[in-house]
């Protein structure tokens, strides 16, 4: 390994990445080196906070209006009357009706391989595309440095880009030709220049896996992965009059936010940017933070553009922050949509938000949604998919959205026309009531309303689960999945996941066994009766019947390779999580800590380790271990 500084970088990174770690990106990263202490903090202070609602069983409440929101001087009424400057919206994001996602890396392939993602990325027609550096960017020896390699070469028109773009663009039309009747890339060269570049960093409470604190322990991965993009790509995005922007993930609360507007303005300051040059969304994925989104927009300032709704963290979230309460059971994943419960209030409050305006008069953007389905099944299924993709969108346009994400690029045909018939550039200013803060909003963040708790949603969380960890340990943190049952059946079609998929899969198991959850409809072949509690022997014949299907099952669905290797290690994460007393906070950490373990008793000894650790005073471990 080698010293920078305060930082060690593993092995021979340095000189085989040194396109990547350049002498402006690792001083930089000296630079804002200081920042990890502090954020190191802010994660111990989640735990604190996490804990003690756990032991005093008290919810999340709104912040005091007279109080100050932590790492700023702004009053919080202040913040929630719109008293504060808020960020413009640049040209560039001014229209966003669909923004792709998906990472620019492959696991354990070449650079082309990369680039032709980055390719589909760029000629889909989306209006944006989010690069991703976290939850579907695997992180399987060094992807995260391949991810900014490739993305340093695309937005450089690299001559290796621009060759696999133009035979990208040819797959494309084929395929369009097929599906739609009419090709979607007319001038590839053109079409490279539609839509706007966006990156996701890693969250705050993640570790980098190649860089580490001198002094030992991890280092901050939003850190490593925010200077590396900013600093590789500023000046080509800035020769072509492009905005830098971001999308700030995992954020819990206003002083979290604060912290990510310190990090990029001394990123600012250090390229010598002007403030708030570096503009961003935030993915409100967390409960905590519906409880303050005003706060959250006045402590990232002018940075600061809009909001994301995304369903899967989000509901994690919820579940996590209400472990302690034994009447809060969510039931099967599939009823908890944008229209459920807690789901339909937390959009609410968000396009309320967005629609606050600051003391300029500005407001900000609403992003709706993830759309996961894919248009490649049986001629039912796809129609079928298509419809309910279709009318998801329709719904978020009557809601307020600006626009929505979906997860791969040939779906960006088939839903941006919802917007086209709309017209609208936007949504910004639409009339909504303004926040209210009283316990009735703090009780509808976290309303149940009857849907099935049945043992095929039991079944469809583990198949889905162990799929995904299996998928994170063989670096594809974005995977087609579906559950064991459909495998064969065209007319049920593959969504694509990421990380946030196992997370709530995780979450829900762990509440059904460690709150007793009732079932409310009998089965047949387990003989559980309608009223019955799910229990720890039921989760086990469930986990053992759920495994053997993915043991049998076809390479397509399943990797041949990896069922004696990954598969196994991820069933002993999954029993674990959810066996474990202790709720968890992050399925991740268990994924982080075994990636590219093979051997089970290795990973074992692991698992130990970190479910003592964190049962003993909430300690979470995730640096890496095998950083030597």
């Amino acid at each position: 390994m080698k010293t920078v500084g305060p930082l060690q970088v593993r092995g021979e990174l340095l000189e085989s990445y040194d396109d990547v770690f350049t002498a402006s990106a690792l001083d930089a990263l000296v630079a804002l080196a200081s920042l990890d202490e502090k954020r190191q903090q802010l994660m111990e202070t989640r735990i604190e906070r996490r804990l003690k609602r756990f032991h005093s069983k008290h919810r999340i409440p709104f912040l005091y209006p007279s109080s100050k929101i932590p790492g700023t001087d702004i009053k919080v009424q202040d913040a929630r009357d719109g008293n504060f400057e808020g960020g413009e919206i640049p040209h560039d994001l001014r229209r966003q009706w669909i923004q792709g996602t998906g990472p620019a890396a492959r696991p354990r392939a070449g650079t082309d391989a990369g680039l032709r993602n980055i390719a589909y990325a760029l000629l889909s027609g989306a209006d944006g595309w989010m690069f991703d550096g976290e939850d579907a960017l695997g992180q399987v020896d060094t992807m995260s440095l391949d991810n900014q390699r490739n993305l340093k070469l695309a937005y450089g028109s690299d001559p290796a880009f621009l060759a696999v773009a133009e035979q990208v663009a040819g797959e494309m039309n084929r395929w369009a030709d097929s599906f739609f009747g009419r090709q979607i890339v007319p001038d590839w060269k053109e079409q490279l220049k539609f839509t706007t570049r966006i990156f996701r960093p890693r969250g705050l409470h993640l570790d980098d896996r190649h860089v580490k604190n001198r002094e030992g322990g991890g280092f901050s991965a939003s850190i490593v992965d925010v200077t590396l993009y900013i600093c590789g790509v500023h000046e080509a995005l800035g020769q072509e009059g492009r905005s830098l922007v971001l999308y700030l993930p995992k954020i819990q609360t206003a002083e979290e936010a604060a912290f990510w507007a310190r990090i990029l303005d001394t990123l600012e300051g250090y390229l010598g940017l002007e403030q708030g040059t570096i503009k961003a969304y935030v993915l409100v994925e967390q409960i905590e933070a519906c409880f303050q989104l005003m706060e959250i927009r006045a402590a990232l300032g002018k940075h600061f553009v809009g909001y994301n709704t995304g369903r899967w963290d989000y509901i994690n979230s919820v579940s996590d922050a209400a472990a302690w309460d034994g009447n809060f059971i969510n039931p099967n994943i599939d009823a908890i949509g944008m229209t459920y419960g807690y789901m339909r209030n937390y959009e609410d409050r968000v396009r309320r938000a967005v629609n606050t305006p600051d003391r300029n008069g500005r407001f900000a953007l609403w992003q709706g949604g993830m759309e996961p389905n894919i248009p490649v099944g049986s001629k039912a299924g796809v129609e079928a998919g298509m419809k309910k993709a279709t009318a998801g969108a329709e719904r978020e346009q009557r809601e307020g959205a600006s626009g929505k994400w979906v997860a791969h690029w040939k779906m960006v045909h088939i839903v941006r026309p919802v917007w086209e018939k709309a017209g609208e550039t936007n949504q910004l200013g639409r009339e909504f009531p303004r926040l209210e803060y009283a316990n009735a909003d703090a009780d509808g963040l976290l309303l149940l309303e009857p849907a099935p708790r049945t043992i095929q949603g039991a079944r469809d969380l583990l198949s889905v689960a162990l799929q995904y960890g299996n998928a994170f340990g063989r670096g594809f943190q974005a995977a087609a999945l579906k559950p064991a049952d459909f495998f064969g059946n065209d007319d049920v079609l593959y969504l694509m996941e990421d990380m946030a998929t196992g997370e709530i899969r995780m979450s829900i198991l762990w509440e059904w066994v460690h709150k007793a959850g009732r079932l409310n409809a009998d089965d047949e072949e387990t003989g559980v009766k309608e009223g019955d509690p799910f229990t720890k022997e039921l989760f086990d014949r469930l986990l053992k019947e759920e495994y053997a299907k993915l043991l049998q099952a076809s390479n397509r669905d399943v990797h041949d390779d990896s069922k004696q290797t990954t598969l196994p290690v991820t069933r002993a994460i999954v029993d674990s999580y959810v066996s474990h007393d202790a709720k968890i906070p992050w399925y991740i950490d268990l994924l982080n800590i075994n990636l590219n373990i093979h051997d089970l008793e290795t990973a074992r000894r692991r698992i130990t380790r970190y479910s003592e650790a964190f049962s003993s005073d909430g300690t979470r471990l995730t640096e890496n271990l095998d950083f030597a």
